[in-house]
């Protein structure tokens, strides 16, 4: 593990507290997440209709100046739970407030796993207290937190930034999960993103849906939009306020730290064997770019084609073709890597084994689409599909 660039004021703990049953005792289950000082905080949530009871806990108190910490808890969603659900998810800040000394209100709470099964806050609750007992600036205990809320990811997944603004060293954390149930709008992701800057919670507010547009909204698995989907922001003000150019040089480094964050999570896609980037460029608009390059993304035959080595362009341009966007077949050239397969409407000649063995043996693959139409693009990532996320997602409950 490399050396991380922790936000200044923050404790951290990652704890075993058996929520996924006696099969899996031992496994990390519960994070804390806590700001030694009020801390500003804005969020943004799945746009899926519905949603999970933390998601209606976290949208009830944010936007918000003096937030504490966040709860986390993995192996169960607490989604489609109804009332109780929703007690459930206020009584976690309720206990991580107690073992802090703050009100529960300055909890936020996250929860990922199975859906429609209660909470076992028998659990849960001195879960709480033990992470509560462990919280530590330290990376190790960062780690500790970033493992806890895993799924089916098979890593971790951190990126953070330091920055001079301002005679000042500003520092930026983010972890997230995030492997299957992932379509735009969000993903089956949570993610939240530390600073030690003092950034104004109006600040905050607008830029998390912005974040979120140009980073977990520009990949996909299979396109399911998940019930729990939550991106915060906390800004706990450690070092000076920042506005102006080192406000916009700031943001910046935020959405990279979410772009990071969201590359990390297509390339551990569930059974992924590629990571796959999709770059459209030359539309009318950015929008148009992502339309068509979201399209591309979750076209089941496209994603069978790339775990193939199947350099099938037809299927990408038929994909282009069918996403809402009017272009003539003259507009669209394609680039599969280095190769040029599809030219202004016209089939180029190529060495189909070349382009299959350098599929095959590429861990990352890129399509390149170019129109003729504006300046729009966009930049989108998914994966392949393979016969390992078939079996993971039929054969058990995840």
């Amino acid at each position: 593990m490399s050396t991380w660039h922790v936000a200044r004021g923050y404790r951290f703990a990652g704890v075993a507290c058996g929520i996924r049953g006696d099969a899996e005792t031992n496994r990390l289950d519960m994070a804390l997440v806590v700001s030694d000082t009020p801390a500003a905080a804005a969020g943004v949530f799945t746009q899926n209709r519905v949603c999970a009871a933390p998601v209606h806990v976290c949208k009830e108190r944010l936007p918000r100046r003096d937030a504490r910490g966040i709860v986390f808890c993995s192996g169960n969603a607490n989604a489609c739970t109804g009332e109780q659900g929703l007690l459930d998810a206020r009584r976690m800040t309720e206990r991580a407030a107690h073992a802090l000394g703050c009100r529960a209100e300055q909890f936020l709470v996250c929860s990922t796993g199975v859906i429609g099964r209660l909470l076992p806050m028998a659990k849960i609750e001195p879960g709480i207290d033990q992470a509560a007992q462990l919280l530590s600036p330290k990376d190790s205990s960062l780690e500790n937190a970033a493992r806890a809320i895993l799924t089916t990811d098979t890593r971790i997944k951190v990126s953070t930034r330091a920055l001079q603004l301002g005679g000042h060293e500003v520092r930026l954390t983010g972890f997230a999960k995030g492997a299957a149930m992932i379509g735009p709008n969000m993903a089956t992701l949570l993610a939240c993103v530390l600073t030690d800057a003092a950034v104004a919670v109006e600040d905050l507010h607008a830029l998390a849906p912005e974040a979120a547009d140009r980073s977990f909204h520009c990949i996909s698995v299979e396109g399911h939009t998940s019930t729990n989907d939550t991106l915060l922001y906390l800004a706990n003000g450690q070092t000076a306020p920042i506005q102006g150019e080192a406000l916009r040089v700031w943001r910046e480094a935020a959405i990279e730290v979410c772009a990071e964050l969201a590359r990390a999570m297509a390339s551990d896609a569930e059974g992924a064997s590629h990571l796959v980037a999709i770059r459209v460029e030359g539309t009318r608009t950015d929008t148009e770019a992502r339309r068509i390059a979201k399209t591309i993304a979750e076209s089941a035959l496209v994603k069978t084609a790339l775990f193939g080595a199947d350099p099938n362009w037809g299927r990408i341009v038929s994909a282009a073709g069918y996403a809402g966007v009017a272009f003539a077949e003259i507009d669209l050239s394609l680039w599969l890597g280095d190769y040029l397969l599809y030219d202004k409407g016209t089939p180029v000649p190529f060495d189909a084994a070349a382009v299959s063995a350098f599929m095959k043996n590429q861990r990352e693959i890129s399509m390149r689409l170019l129109f003729t139409l504006g300046s729009g693009r966009c930049t989108f990532y998914t994966c392949d599909l393979t016969p390992e996320y078939i079996r993971l997602n039929a054969d058990y409950t995840t």
